[in-house]
């Protein structure tokens, strides 16, 4: 990537790019000299920190302190690339570790620009424990329910990114970023070079969203308002029924309105209900599920809310881990939950038994069971079985008139009844599956009109 690029851009001209006019209050920790030549003595280690700092101007490979994205304060710490190669020594990790502490002592969001290519060789074993440190750090901040936001540039490798990048609660990267555990020099001779990108991180689900630059400041701002640290917030108030579908009759007409193709799905109920979303994306084991939608969305008044939508397609396991990721999310941070139910059930196939689908359907039951923070759920569509009782409140789940939910699908449990075809629609509705009969039945609290 050419040194000019925006993501090779230095620590404090990214700082600036953020905090503009705002500006950027430096802090740093008390002085903690190395030995000649560092801890393992490495033969001309000091004269190469000279020529770094000559170079960048820097002290060291991080510079941290408070500032404001917007009008949200935060503590900001961002890796210098020019001075070797923004690697982690044992100072780096006075630096990070004082800007965690930071963080945590003035209860303020930590945003991490990163750019690094690893741990340091010239301090050995005593660069590499500094990710111990850092991880010691990340999870003091996350015990107190301040948010983590990352910004991985060009190059994040190593293990900075496999502590500050991709430790973080929310992982954005710069367009073209080399992203990845393995450098360049170390990788495979025939890897494929897709797959250390950001745009190939983001493929994997590694990585949350690819922001230009110009949008950044933006983005991040958003970010920041959405994950606080908040007071306790109410829950999160239900959407509006976005069709004029009246109740159905039957059983088989319930099912029908549910599977209309031209009924309202989860993107125009979200587009109603959000004045900004902020998508979560990928389960953080190198899958997506494009038939489920995450993340935070700002209400039109500025209120937070983390939202699981399924979009009428059968659940992957990476979608229930992707959700159960944002649930315990937002209940860590105090976000009120909204989950939108739309599926005729989870993935049934061979992949999807591969890819673990009973332990991830496990895991969401319990981000939704373990909740400390109210969760909201509206049925929009069909409401398929355990994939789809998976993302549903138990006591705060409700109906759109063009919904259904069941034990099976009317279908299939025909089928198994060895019933004929032509039965269908009378096990539908013995069933009892039209949104009346939910509400009968308690498991519904209300239509959504």
């Amino acid at each position: 990537m050419p040194a000019d690029s925006p993501a090779r851009a230095t620590a404090r001209e990214t700082i600036a790019l953020l905090t503009g006019a705002a500006g950027f209050t430096e802090h740093r920790p008390p002085s903690h000299p190395l030995p000649p030549d560092g801890p393992l003595g490495w033969a001309g280690y000091d004269a190469a920190r000279e020529r770094a700092g000559a170079r960048t101007g820097e002290e060291e490979s991080v510079v941290y302190g408070t500032g404001a994205v917007g009008d949200r304060a935060c503590v900001l710490l961002a890796f210098e690339f020019g001075f070797l190669g923004g690697s982690l020594g044992r100072l780096t990790g006075d630096r990070l570790g004082a800007a965690y502490e930071l963080a945590l002592a003035r209860r303020l969001p930590l945003l991490a620009l990163v750019a690094t290519g690893g741990s340091r060789m010239q301090e050995g074993m005593v660069a590499l424990t500094q990710l111990q440190r850092v991880a010691a750090a990340s999870t003091r901040l996350r015990a107190a329910g301040l948010p983590q936001i990352a910004v991985v540039r060009d190059p994040t490798t190593g293990g900075g990114w496999a502590t500050v990048g991709a430790g973080a609660d929310v992982v954005l990267a710069l367009p073209g970023a080399q992203v990845g555990f393995a450098g360049s020099r170390v990788r495979p001779p025939d890897a494929d070079p897709y797959a250390y990108s950001a745009e190939g991180q983001f493929a994997a689900g590694q990585v949350d969203a690819v922001v230009p630059p110009g949008e950044l400041a933006l983005t991040l701002t958003r970010w920041l308002s959405a994950l606080g640290p908040h007071g306790v917030l109410p829950a999160a108030a239900l959407p509006r029924a976005l069709s004029a579908a009246r109740l159905p009759g039957t059983g088989r007409e319930a099912v029908a309105g549910a599977r209309d193709p031209r009924r309202p799905r989860a993107e125009a109920y979200l587009a109603d209900y959000f004045a900004a979303r902020l998508p979560l994306h990928g389960d953080r084991c190198g899958g997506t599920d494009p038939g489920l939608l995450c993340g935070f969305g700002l209400r039109a008044d500025g209120s937070p809310v983390a939202y699981v939508a399924q979009c009428g397609t059968p659940t992957r396991p990476a979608g229930y881990r992707a959700a159960a990721r944002t649930i315990r999310l937002a209940d860590r941070l105090g976000v009120p939950v909204l989950t939108l139910v739309d599926t005729p059930g989870a993935a049934n196939d061979a992949e999807a038994e591969r890819a673990g689908a009973g332990a991830a359907i496990a895991d969401a039951f319990a981000a939704v069971a373990a909740a400390r923070v109210p969760v909201t759920t509206l049925v929009i569509g069909e409401g398929g079985s355990g994939g789809a009782l998976a993302l549903a409140a138990p006591d705060n789940t409700h109906v759109t008139a063009d919904s259904y939910f069941s034990v099976i699908a009317p279908e299939l449990a025909a089928a198994i009844l060895k019933r004929p075809a032509s039965e269908t629609d009378a096990t539908a509705d013995q069933l009892r599956l039209r949104p009346q009969d939910l509400v009968e039945l308690g498991f519904a609290r209300s239509i959504v009109s």
